[in-house]
C-alpha cells in the first residue's frame, strides 16, 4: 500500500487529544462515611463499572474518528492487476505523441509538442523497473518495443512535426497491436495530445475501439498539452485559376485569412520568388477580422514570362502558430498552344466562333478546310478541332487516331455535314469516335439546351460556382445527334436537359478524345444558339469552349500545387527521357533522380513544405520546372475537442485526462 500524502498520515497523532480531555474531565469520586447504608455501597460499585466501561467506548470512538480523518487525507492507494503482487511490477505502456504541425503553436516560449516531450519523459522516469515500452507519433510508421529506456528517451527527444501527420485514433489501433504481442498483465496507453478536433476524425473511432477490445484490462491516459483558449490568423488552401498559362497571359490567386480566438488587422502580401531566392512583391491586402470569422483574398499576376513562376501568400507578422502564416504556389507559364481548327469552306467564316471564344493569348490557332486535312501535319499542334466534319478518308481516321493515341487531344463538333452515318459508324471510325451515330433529333420548340450536372470535371469546373445561375435556357439547342453505344473507358460529360448526351469524352492511351452532338460553326443557327443568343450575351460558350480546348490540349492536367503526403508527378519538358534530373527541396538539399518513365516524373518524398525546383542534369535550358507543396488546412486546426466528445469517440474506454504531471496517476 502506498499515500499519495504520505506527510498527512502524521495528523494521526491528533488522536492523543481526547485521551487528555478523557483524562481531564473524568469525575473523582467523593467519600461519604455512611456504614449503615451497605446496600446503597454495592448499588454504587455497580453504576461505577457501568460507566467506566461507557467512557472507555466513547474514548475509541473519539480517537477512531480522527485517524479515520487523517487516512483518508493521506489517500491510501492499492494497486491492483490481474494477479497479486508488488505495486512496481512491470507494465508494457505504448506513448503515443500527436507530431501535427499545430502541435507548433507556442505559448510561453514553448510549443505543444515541446511540453508532450517533457511530460514524456517525466512519465518515463515513473514507469517501473523492467517495463516494456514502446514510444509511437502520428508521422512515422509504427514500431515495435524499444529495446531499452535510454531508446525510448532518444525517440522522445527526437520527435519532429510531421507535414502528414496520421490521425491519432489510428496510430493507438497501432499502439494496441504492439501490446497485444507483450505477456505482460497490465497494460497502459498514454497519449500526448493538445486535443485538436483534427486528430481525432470520427470515422476512426470504430477501428480503434476494435483494437483497444482485444486487449483485456487496458488502461488509456490523455494527457493534454494544449492551450483552452488558442488565438491565431491562418491562411487557407491556394486556389489558382490555372495552373499552366500561356506567355503574357495572367492567372489569380485566391485563399482566405481566418481568426480563432483574436481580432485585430493583418497584412497578407503575395510575393513573388526569383531563381536566386529573392522575393518580390506584387501586391497586398489590409484585412480586419473578428473572433471566428474568415474573408477571401483574391490576387492577380500580370504579365508572365515563360518559365515556372513561384511565390507564396503570406500573413506578415508573427503569431502563435507560425505553420499556416504562409502558402506557396507554382504556376508554368509557356508559348500559346497551337491548334489546328479544321471546318468547311470558307473555313475563316465557319470557324470565327471557335477562334474567337479562345483568343489569340492562350492558343495560337491556325485555321483549314477539310481539303487541307490529309496533308497537314498534326505532329506540329497541340490539339486538332474538326468543326461539322464529313465522311472522311480511311486514312485521315487511321492518322488522328494515331495522333491522339501518341498524347495529343482531339475534338469533334458533329452537324449537318455527317450525311453517310454508316462512314461514322465504320471500325476505323470507330477506333477515335466515342460513340455510334444513330440519328438527328430535331427539337424546333427551343425547350431543349445544356444541362451539366458532373461539375467535378476539369472542363466543367469552372461553372461549379454557378451551377444554378448559368442561363442555358437561354441558348436553346433546336437539333443534335443522338449517339448510343459508348466503347468502353468513354463516358458523358455533359447531358441536355432530355437526358441525352451533349459531350461526350473518350480516353485513347496517352491522349483524349471529345466528341459535341451539336456544332459551333452552323451561322444559320438551324442547329444551336450556343455561340450567339438573341437576348443575351454568350458567356457560358466562351467559358465552355476555352475549357474544352484546354483540356485538349492537357494544360488542365499538369498538376504543379500539392498537399504534403501524395507522391508528385511532373511532366517533363526535356525531351531527352534519358537524362537524369535534379532535385532541390525547400532546404537547399538537392536530390538525383533517376530518367522518367513516359515523361512523367515521379517523386515521393516531397513533404517539406515550400517550393521545389526540378532541372535535368547538366542544366539544358529550358528544362527548368517546379512544383509547390503546402499543408492542409486540416493539419493547422486548433479548434478543441471536449472531455465529453473525447469520451464518445473512446466509448467503453473512456480515458483518464491529465494536465500536469500532478494529475498523471496509473491506476488510481
Amino acid at each position: 500500500m502506498t499515500f499519495v500524502n504520505f506527510s498527512l498520515l502524521f495528523g494521526a497523532g491528533l488522536i492523543a487529544v481526547p485521551i487528555i480531555l478523557h483524562l481531564i474531565m473524568r469525575q473523582r469520586p467523593k467519600l461519604l462515611e455512611f456504614p449503615a447504608l451497605r446496600f446503597i455501597q454495592k448499588r454504587h460499585d455497580t453504576n461505577q463499572r457501568r460507566l467506566r466501561l461507557r467512557h472507555l467506548l466513547l474514548l475509541l470512538l473519539r480517537t477512531g474518528a480522527i485517524a479515520i480523518l487523517a487516512l483518508a487525507m493521506a489517500r491510501p492507494s492499492i494497486k491492483l492487476s490481474h494477479r497479486l503482487g508488488s505495486q512496481e511490477s512491470p507494465v508494457a505502456a505504448a506513448l503515443i505523441f500527436d507530431t501535427a504541425p499545430h502541435m507548433q503553436y507556442r505559448r510561453e516560449n514553448k510549443t505543444r509538442l515541446e511540453s508532450a516531450q517533457e511530460l514524456g519523459k517525466w512519465l518515463l522516469a515513473q514507469l517501473p523497473a523492467e517495463s516494456q515500452i514502446a514510444v509511437l507519433d502520428t508521422g512515422i510508421a509504427p514500431r515495435g518495443f524499444d529495446a531499452d529506456r535510454g531508446m525510448s528517451k532518444q525517440r522522445i527527444e527526437r520527435l519532429e512535426i510531421a507535414a502528414n501527420s496520421q490521425p491519432l485514433a489510428r496510430v493507438l489501433g497501432d499502439a494496441a497491436r504492439v501490446l497485444q504481442k507483450s505477456e505482460l498483465p497490465v497494460k497502459e496507453v498514454y497519449v500526448f495530445t493538445d486535443m485538436s478536433r483534427a486528430s481525432w476524425p470520427a470515422e476512426a473511432a470504430a477501428a480503434m475501439q476494435d483494437r483497444l477490445r482485444e486487449l483485456s484490462g487496458v488502461s488509456v491516459y490523455a494527457i493534454d498539452v494544449g492551450v483552452s483558449e488558442p488565438s491565431n490568423f491562418a491562411l487557407g488552401e491556394i486556389h489558382l485559376s490555372q495552373q499552366v498559362v500561356a506567355a503574357g497571359g495572367s492567372a489569380e490567386v485566391a485563399t482566405d485569412i481566418s481568426s480563432v480566438g483574436t481580432e485585430g488587422e493583418r497584412q497578407v502580401e503575395l510575393d513573388l520568388i526569383g531563381p536566386d531566392g529573392k522575393r518580390q512583391k506584387i501586391s497586398e491586402r489590409i484585412v480586419s477580422l473578428k473572433p471566428g470569422a474568415a474573408q477571401p483574398i483574391e490576387f492577380q499576376i500580370n504579365s508572365l514570362k515563360s518559365g515556372t513562376q513561384q511565390g507564396m501568400v503570406r500573413i506578415v507578422g508573427q503569431d502563435s502558430l507560425a505553420a499556416d502564416d504562409t502558402r506557396y504556389f507554382s504556376v508554368e507559364v509557356r508559348p500559346a498552344w497551337p491548334v489546328l481548327i479544321v471546318a468547311e469552306r470558307p473555313a475563316s467564316e465557319h470557324a470565327v466562333y471557335l477562334a474567337s471564344a479562345i483568343g489569340k493569348a492562350r492558343y495560337d490557332c491556325r485555321v483549314i478546310d477539310y481539303g487541307e486535312l490529309a496533308s497537314a501535319k498534326f505532329e506540329e499542334f497541340a490539339a486538332l478541332c474538326l468543326l461539322d466534319p464529313p465522311e472522311l478518308e480511311p486514312a485521315t481516321w487511321q492518322r488522328l487516331t494515331d495522333y491522339a493515341s501518341a498524347g495529343h487531344g482531339v475534338g469533334i463538333f458533329l452537324g449537318r455535314n455527317a450525311q453517310d452515318i454508316e462512314k461514322f459508324n465504320s471500325p476505323i471510325a470507330q477506333q477515335l469516335l466515342p460513340g455510334k451515330l444513330k440519328e438527328q433529333v430535331p427539337r424546333a420548340d427551343g425547350a431543349t439546351h445544356l444541362s451539366p450536372q458532373n461539375f467535378q470535371h476539369p472542363i466543367l469546373k469552372a461553372f461549379s460556382t454557378r451551377a444554378t445561375t448559368t442561363p442555358w435556357a437561354a441558348f436553346p439547342v433546336l437539333r443534335y445527334w443522338r449517339v448510343d453505344d459508348l466503347p468502353p473507358g468513354a463516358g458523358v460529360v455533359a447531358t441536355y436537359n432530355d437526358g441525352r448526351p451533349a459531350i461526350i469524352e473518350r480516353p485513347l492511351q496517352a491522349g483524349r478524345v471529345l466528341m459535341m452532338t451539336t456544332p459551333i460553326s452552323d451561322r444559320s443557327s438551324r442547329w444551336n444558339y450556343l455561340p450567339v443568343s438573341p437576348s443575351i450575351q454568350p458567356w457560358p460558350f466562351l467559358i465552355l469552349a476555352n475549357q474544352m480546348v484546354q483540356y485538349l490540349v492537357g494544360s488542365g492536367q499538369q498538376q504543379l500545387n500539392y498537399l504534403a503526403g501524395p507522391s508528385v508527378s511532373l511532366t517533363v519538358n526535356d525531351p531527352n527521357r534519358a537524362r537524369t534530373f535534379v532535385l532541390a527541396a525547400p532546404n537547399g538539399v538537392k536530390t538525383t533522380l533517376a530518367p522518367p518513365d513516359k515523361a512523367i516524373l515521379t517523386i515521393g518524398n516531397a513533404e517539406q513544405i515550400g517550393n521545389y525546383q526540378v532541372q535535368s542534369a547538366g542544366g539544358m535550358p529550358g528544362s527548368e520546372q517546379g512544383f509547390s507543396v503546402n499543408l492542409s488546412t486540416n493539419q493547422t486546426q486548433l479548434a478543441r475537442l471536449s472531455e465529453a466528445e473525447l469520451n464518445e469517440l473512446f466509448g467503453p474506454f473512456k480515458p483518464q485526462i491529465a494536465r500536469s504531471s500532478d494529475q498523471i496517476v496509473r491506476n488510481v
